[in-house]
């Protein structure tokens, strides 16, 4: 797996997480919203899994929040690593 990819991966968990802690929602609320395992939650927050396209979707529904609002989040904070990483050279 290239730096691309895990980056992606980190910053995906970290954008759910950060979602569902600012709506006071633990890992068993989502996990319940969204009929997964509380650990398949924790391993996504953690960036050690990488939902699919249609989890985001389910996990999207659990947080209320759109798909395009998610991925918009998630885009500015990988670009902001990004930034960082060509400014660190």
């Amino acid at each position: 797996m290239n730096d691309h990819s895990l980056i992606i991966k980190q910053v995906i968990g970290k954008t759910i997480k950060a979602i569902r802690i600012k709506q006071g929602l633990s890992q068993e609320d989502l996990a319940g919203l969204c009929q997964v395992d509380r650990s398949y939650i924790s391993l996504v927050e953690v960036g050690k899994n990488e939902p699919s396209v249609s989890k985001i979707f389910e996990l999207c529904g659990g947080l209320k929040v759109s798909p395009s609002a998610f991925f918009k989040i998630v885009e500015s904070e990988y670009d902001k690593i990004k930034e960082t990483d060509t400014t660190a050279k």
